[in-house]
């Protein structure tokens, strides 16, 4: 009895902090506040933005790519009255293996956005939550959705068939042209970008010129290294399969299985197909052409996941559409460039495991546009450059919570030989399972619904206190004492470097960077 009240004072003290920090952050909800302000000093022109260019053109944006973060963009800027040139590499449906799953977070993003009916008429299914499984022991987490209404949820789905569905109501705005071509080059004239050199589907090269070109073209991009200094690293692999004629053990649910090395996704992307995603650690998998990949999957996985899904695994596995995906982490690192903005995972990724990088593009997507409403012109680069350095900082509370969460996560739930690790791992697990606040509150962050680093962070560590709790209980050994040690010092290890590379002073000190503040400059707002 007195172990239980021991760790429970632990537990009620971490609440407390996390209770403390909520109330703090509802009086200093600056990112809103910002928004708002730039909302009120929107200038109207005939209730649209134009631009006037000294070259005749009558382009205001150029996107390149046409991706989840491109199309949304496109249709964003070309309903408030811009001028818009999308070019994209293949217009064709993409067929991919990730960007499955919308979290709710993301989801409101797309209504804020107006294209909440994207997700409509793709057979896209509903999701209320996680179902997490680990040595035959399994709990569900629901996202706290009590507050919003009924429609709000998460969505996985085909990826091809939202981006097409953005694709072609962003193609019905007048203003708005889709292109298929592939950019080669971004031009640039004395520092400044004016606009993109590329080459049509029939292989004509040709220029497009705009004042603000905006790079979206994906995680393969090799337009990046020209506005940024990426540092991409490759954790794992993930292997993509389709399961067909099954049911999941928790309906609308994405389920999340602990194994062994690494985790195993499923969730619905339709309403007879449930997607897998196997997690394989390193830049090498095996061998798909020589059976190898195969032979791993039935031996060393099937094992593994849980067996009402096991026949339909393994009917999958012998159909043979077995496809791999790198997981690429980046940290956004800008360079500010007068003419040019970074996007999507062309600017910023994250690993894949909470489904957090649709959620994060949508997410900076409303961060640009309530930037860019005030202003009718664009063509003082240098200028709107200056401006546009806020948009580094106030996408921070959502960016770098999901960024964060996804990088932690994904070592946590890695299986480890190390001690300290294991009972790190099993400690997350029983957390999560404590219900109340101590699972709502990671859920929610994981679910986009509250984007707060600090939060984050404390029940980061209040996983590693419990942790430390289990092991000194009933009676503390001197190496009890140790692992627990290990357990706080591999905690910071794990977190602290994914802090360090999103920016300490942003994240947690917003309020600090000038940037933050900095109002639409007047020779813009009014026009030149």
């Amino acid at each position: 009895m007195a172990d239980q009240y021991v760790l429970g004072s632990v537990l009620a003290s971490v609440l407390a902090l996390v209770v403390l920090y909520n109330l703090f952050v509802k009086r200093n909800a600056r990112g809103e506040s910002t928004a708002d302000a730039t909302k009120a000093a929107t200038t109207a022109i005939s209730g649209e933005c134009r631009s006037k260019n000294g070259g005749g053109d009558d382009v205001d944006v150029i996107i390149v790519g046409a991706g989840v973060a491109g199309a949304a963009l496109a249709h964003t800027l070309g309903k408030d009255g811009r001028r818009v040139h999308v070019i994209e590499r293949d217009l064709t449906e993409p067929d991919r293996i990730v960007g499955e799953l919308l979290q709710p977070g993301g989801y409101l993003k797309l209504i804020e956005l107006g294209l909440e009916d994207c997700v409509e008429n793709i057979d896209a299914q509903r999701v209320f939550g996680y179902a997490l499984f680990k040595d035959g022991r399994n709990t569900r987490l629901s996202y706290p959705l009590e507050k919003f209404h009924s429609d709000v949820s998460g969505r996985s789905f085909h990826n091809g068939r939202f981006i097409q569905r953005m694709r072609e109501k962003a193609a019905t705005l007048p203003n708005v042209r889709l292109e298929q071509g592939t950019v080669t080059t971004l031009l640039e004239e004395n520092g400044t970008i004016k606009g993109v050199q590329y080459k049509t589907k029939t292989g004509e090269e040709l220029t497009a010129y705009a004042p603000l070109t905006i790079v979206c073209d994906g995680c393969f991009s090799n337009l990046r290294r020209s506005l940024c200094k990426p540092k991409v690293d490759v954790p794992s692999c993930f292997v993509g399969l389709v399961l067909e004629n099954c049911e999941l053990p928790y309906v609308n649910h994405g389920h999340v299985i602990l194994a062994d090395p690494s985790p195993i996704l499923f969730y619905k992307i339709s309403s007879t197909e449930i997607r897998c995603l196997v997690d394989v650690p390193g830049q090498k998998v095996p061998s798909i052409s020589s059976g190898e990949m195969a032979n791993y999957l039935k031996t060393m996985v099937a094992s593994q996941i849980p067996p009402q899904l096991q026949d339909a695994f393994i009917a999958a596995i012998e159909k043979g559409n077995i496809r791999t995906m790198p997981n690429r982490s980046m940290p956004a690192a800008p360079q500010p460039t007068p003419g040019a903005l970074l996007m999507g995972d062309a600017f910023n990724m994250r690993h894949p495991l909470t489904g957090g990088g649709m959620t994060v593009a949508l997410s900076d997507i409303v961060v640009l546009r309530n930037l860019l409403k005030p202003l009718p012109d664009l063509n003082d680069a240098p200028t709107l450059c200056r401006y546009l350095e806020s948009f580094y900082t106030l996408r921070k509370p959502v960016a770098s919570t999901i960024n964060t969460l996804a990088g932690a996560l994904y070592q946590v739930f890695c299986a480890s030989p190390d001690q300290a690790l294991k009972e790190m791992r099993q400690a997350c697990f029983d957390y999560l399972s404590l219900g109340g606040v101590f699972s709502t509150g990671p859920v929610s962050l994981l679910s986009g619904l509250n984007p707060r680093p600090l939060s984050l962070v404390l029940h980061f560590f209040a996983v590693a206190i419990y942790g430390v709790g289990r092991l000194l209980l009933p009676f503390p050994s001197p190496k009890r004492m140790w692992i627990g040690a290990r357990l706080i010092s591999g905690a910071s290890g794990i977190i602290l470097p994914i802090i360090k590379a999103e920016g300490v002073r942003q994240m947690f000190f917003p309020a600090t960077v000038p940037a933050y503040y900095r109002a639409p400059p007047v020779n813009l707002s009014r026009g030149s």
